[in-house]
Formats: structure tokens, C-alpha cells, sequence
């Protein structure tokens, strides 16, 4: 297919494994996969500003499905990253709070990912740049828009 050719959907196909394997890459010596990573980050990022989340509310924030939810705390459980309590509010639903293994881990992945991601968007100027600020806002609105299935 010639570049020029390209859809919008191969294209952001093809970003998001580079990214995801460039990711894998740089947080595997901390013993995290990419999705471990988004995890916990997610987990990090609602538990500063919040109550301690169940499986459904974090994987409704970090928009992964839960079954893999379940599998990925499942496996952060056992590393010792991660620790699931009883829900407060609902008996059915176990809250994930990250250990002090995990806040230590978690935190240098940040900085490992961020540092990451500034190498990655050099290319449109930098983190701090005007077109990074604008891919960032057009990437949240196709986010965000609603998808209406065709009709037959």
C-alpha cells in the first residue's frame, strides 16, 4: 500500500504497535508488560485523587475490557504490585489498592514512559509543542466521539 494510500485506521494501527512495543520495551526491565503498565498508571492516577476503585470502575478509567482487567490484576496481585480488598459498598466487587512494591515501581515506570514519549513525538516538536497539543486535543476528540453503527 503506498503511503499516500493509507487509511486512517491502518495508520493509527501501526502507531499504536510502535508505541505499545516501544513501551513493552522500556518498562520490561521493571518486570512490566505495556498493559501492566497502563494499569497500574491508571490505578496511580485514581487513587491520588480518589477512593480506592473496584476491577470495573479501573477498567472502565483505563478502557480496557474486564476480563483482561481480571487477568492483568490477577498477575499484579501475585508480583506483589497490587492488593485486592473487599469493596466497601459492594460484596461482589473486590477495591484494588497498589502496595508500597507497587507505588515504588509504578512511579519509576512514569518517568521511564515519559521520558519514552518525548523521544517519540520529537518527530512533531516535543511534548511541549503546538502540534503535539493539537494531535493530543484531535486524539481525545476521536476518543471521545460517538460511533453509530451503520445501519442495513
Amino acid at each position: 500500500m503506498a503511503r499516500d494510500d493509507a487509511t486512517t485506521g491502518y495508520l493509527l494501527w501501526r502507531l499504536t504497535t510502535k508505541w505499545r512495543t516501544a513501551v513493552d520495551r522500556a518498562v520490561a526491565p521493571l518486570g512490566l508488560t505495556h498493559a501492566q503498565y497502563s494499569l497500574l498508571a491508571s490505578l496511580y492516577g485514581l487513587t491520588r485523587t480518589g477512593p480506592h476503585p473496584s476491577q470495573r470502575e479501573l477498567a472502565d478509567f483505563s478502557g480496557l475490557e474486564p476480563i483482561f482487567v481480571s487477568k492483568l490484576v490477577r498477575a499484579l496481585e501475585g508480583a506483589g504490585l497490587v492488593k485486592r480488598t473487599e469493596h466497601p459498598d459492594d460484596s461482589r466487587a473486590r477495591q484494588l489498592a497498589l502496595t508500597e512494591d507497587g507505588h515504588a515501581v509504578v512511579r519509576e515506570a512514569i518517568g521511564v514512559v515519559h521520558a519514552l514519549q518525548d523521544e517519540l513525538v520529537a518527530p512533531i516538536g516535543g511534548s511541549g509543542s503546538r502540534r503535539h497539543q493539537e494531535f493530543v486535543r484531535t486524539l481525545r476528540t476521536l476518543l471521545d466521539a460517538p460511533h453509530e453503527p451503520e445501519q442495513e
